[in-house]
């Protein structure tokens, strides 16, 4: 089965302003904590969930990784708040190596400049074994045929 055959999976969050802006307290000049992200349609067989964060309009690198998470439970929702470290040994949820760190960096650009970010969150029919040092890149190899849904959420920070 693949994410084409699936239904639509949404995600809900309120880290994102109705203007499609990210509230401070989810960026690097606030509290910087990862926000908790709904869910709306997840397919049922989905083994754990993936979710990214990814600066689309980083001026050296084009799209650079914020944040790369994995082997989540799947649920009606991401937790806020998760951690920082390689693997939480409470719930298994794994952080690869996204903004030089192993855990949620949120929206920060330069002063004076707006970038786009985008969260996508992956329903994966397995566990993923990789190492905590991963980088988007290998994570994105390593999904390929093993995602049953996916779904995206943009917003601009200044």
């Amino acid at each position: 089965m693949s994410a084409k055959d699936n239904p639509t999976l949404t995600i809900r969050s309120e880290c994102i302003d109705s203007e499609g802006r990210f509230r401070t307290d989810f960026t690097g000049r606030g509290k910087d904590i990862s926000p908790e992200l709904g869910l709306d349609g997840l397919v049922p067989g989905t083994r754990t969930l993936a979710v990214t964060l990814e600066d689309l309009t980083h001026p050296l690198f084009g799209s650079m990784a914020h944040w790369l998470a994995w082997n989540i439970p799947p649920g009606d929702s991401i937790p806020a708040a998760i951690e920082p470290g390689r693997v939480n040994p409470s719930t298994g949820i794994t952080q690869g190596t996204a903004y030089g760190w192993h855990r949620y960096r949120g929206p920060k650009p330069p002063r004076g400049k707006t970038h786009t970010y985008r969260f996508t969150v992956y329903a994966l029919d397995c566990d993923l074994r990789l190492p905590s040092r991963t980088r988007l890149a290998g994570f994105k190899q390593a999904i390929e045929g093993h995602v049953l849904q996916q779904a995206t959420l943009e917003g601009t920070y200044e």
